[in-house]
């Protein structure tokens, strides 16, 4: 009974994870050919990427549909992020999510502008309408392609969610086909000495090995000595046809003699443990030179949920006087293959290039608060910021403090605080604290103020001073003059800027009632629409207020006519 037992088991467990998604419920959300900018699960900054991005031509304004029946569960605007964005429920247990759309459709538009002008904000917070208010039916018109958010161009973020858990899944299991016939390209190959003891190429600290494409995805790394735990990783992208663009691979395995040691898919994950994406990858090297080696090993404290048959967490014990045969396996999601053949010689040695040992006198201990000072900087990391325990680089000079490099994922945000009692008051209300990594680009951070100390709390390492913002941001009115006639308008628009701590916000008014202006950040345009509102009259005074993040503002107004419209 016993074998018979485990059988059953092997099998339910098999058919789990091979769960089926439904291949025709959904049908694309834009009526145009499809063509990807990213992929599902590629890379980012501290996160994976949770849907499809859809090319949109380089332009905005196309339809864009409801992809299966359903009702409008959420509704979200916000100047960064997915900007103006809309989510579906579905009967069928998921959840669509549509992103960077640049104007909803009439009756969508009229709702959320209602919630704006209440709030007298652009950004609208989650909006939860009731179930009846927008009922869907597949391929309705919802709302039309974007810029908005943090979008780097014009294309549709889409999502597919779990309903019930919001684990995203990767849109192209429900379907949606992208054509693709290329391989992905393995550019890169590193060796990792993971323990003491352990030594590539008579090396202990991690290093480049050099790999041949021999053709058709097949390459051939330069024979390897090593002894000890080692571990591996790849720099890797896909393409699609018809596009450029360096996309994510699905899936990634590392094979022992044969035999599977590594493996994990990005077919979907949660939110929530998408930052342990700094773990998958090295990220020292990641910050040092910009491309992304994923790892075919796992670190202790990496707790994401794609990995699948690891032999001791994919980290592989070399014994002097075997032979051994690794390969590393990259799939794109279609099912092209590329490989890296790694020979690799069981041979003990002693480190002729050794790995420089940290010693400071900030050790920080991972499990542990711990809070050091200097001069007039005090840093506090609470318990588990740090993944591991490391020495901690920390100096302050000529007012900049430096909190190690930017080069260590963290766990957790950190405390920086300023002693700022040396200052006046007037100082201090123009004072902020600035990430100052590259120089000539301080960047502005969320400054907390107390009476005797500012404060900022962070995920992110490096330099760090206070600075001083004594000029207003700048705001121009465009394409019209005082006292111009305007009846054939559509918008009014506003150029802003500000070159030290950042716009924060701002006000507009026509004849002392709030309107709604759209902030374009990435031209610094502010563009209202006459169409919200009916004017009364004529004669129409428009005024803008406009406040950096250290409180300077700037009052700009300006007389214009134009015939009430209807």
């Amino acid at each position: 009974m016993k074998p018979l037992f485990l059988l059953f088991l092997w099998v339910s467990f098999l058919s789990f994870s091979q769960e089926k998604y439904p291949k025709n419920y959904f049908q694309n959300p834009l009526d145009i050919p499809l063509e990807l900018s990213g992929t599902f699960g590629e890379l980012r900054s501290n996160h994976f990427h949770a849907g499809l991005d859809i090319k949109t031509q380089g332009k905005v304004g196309f339809k864009v549909f409801a992809v299966a029946d359903g009702y409008i569960s959420r509704i979200k605007v916000q100047q960064y992020g997915y900007g103006k964005t809309i989510y579906i429920t579905h009967p069928n247990g998921y959840t669509s999510v549509y992103g960077h759309l640049s104007k909803f459709n009439t009756k969508i538009d009229a709702y959320v502008k209602r919630i704006q002008y209440k709030k007298e904000n652009y950004e609208t917070g989650n909006i939860f309408p009731k179930k009846e208010a927008f009922i869907l039916k597949k391929g309705q018109i919802i709302a039309f392609s974007g810029d908005t958010g943090g979008s780097g161009g014009p294309h549709l973020h889409f999502e597919i969610r779990n309903t019930k858990s919001e684990h995203v899944i990767n849109p192209m299991l429900f379907g949606i086909s992208i054509p693709d016939s290329k391989l992905p390209t393995i550019q890169s190959l590193l060796g990792y000495p993971l323990s003491e003891d352990a030594r590539i190429n008579q090396q202990n600290n991690s290093h480049k090995i050099s790999i041949k494409h021999m053709g058709n995805g097949k390459y051939i790394a330069d024979r390897v000595t090593a002894s000890g735990t080692i571990g591996f990783g790849v720099h890797v992208f896909d393409r699609l046809d018809n596009a450029w663009n360096k996309n994510g691979i699905y899936s990634l395995e590392m094979l022992v003699n044969g035999k599977r040691h590594y493996y994990h898919d990005v077919s979907t994950f949660s939110f929530a443990e998408s930052k342990y994406l700094n773990l998958l990858i090295d990220y020292s090297y990641y910050k040092k030179y910009k491309r992304r080696i994923q790892k075919t090993f796992k670190e202790n404290k990496n707790e994401l949920s794609i990995y699948k048959d690891l032999i001791n967490n994919g980290k592989i014990n070399i014994k002097s006087g075997f032979n051994y045969s690794i390969e590393i396996i990259a799939k794109d999601i279609v099912g092209n293959t590329s490989s890296v053949k790694i020979p690799v010689i069981g041979k003990k040695s002693n480190a002729v290039f050794k790995k420089q040992k940290d010693t400071t006198a900030y050790k920080i201990i991972a499990d542990n608060f711990q809070k050091f000072k200097k001069e007039n900087v005090t840093i506090a990391f609470p318990k588990n910021t740090f993944y591991q325990d490391i020495y901690l680089d920390f100096k302050v000079d000529s007012g900049v403090a430096k909190v190690h490099t930017p080069s260590i994922p963290l766990n957790k945000s950190y405390t920086l605080t300023f002693n700022v009692s040396k200052y006046t008051a007037q100082e201090k209300e123009q004072l902020y604290i600035a990430n100052t990594e590259y120089a000539k680009y301080p960047r502005y951070v969320n400054t907390r103020k107390k009476d005797t100390t500012f404060y900022t709390t962070t995920k992110t390492l490096g330099k760090y001073t206070l600075k001083i913002d004594t000029l207003k941001p700048d705001v121009k009115i465009l394409y019209i003059y005082n006292k111009q006639w305007i009846t054939s308008a559509k918008t009014l628009k506003v150029k802003v800027s500000d070159v030290d701590s950042g716009i924060k916000n701002w006000r507009a008014t026509i004849d002392d009632s709030w309107v709604l202006m759209q902030y374009n950040h990435k031209k610094g345009v502010l563009t209202y629409n006459f169409s919200d509102k009916i004017l009364v009259g004529s004669k129409h005074i428009f005024k803008i207020v406009l406040s950096d993040n250290v409180g300077n503002t700037t009052e700009r107004s300006i007389t214009f006519f134009k015939k009430q419209t209807k």
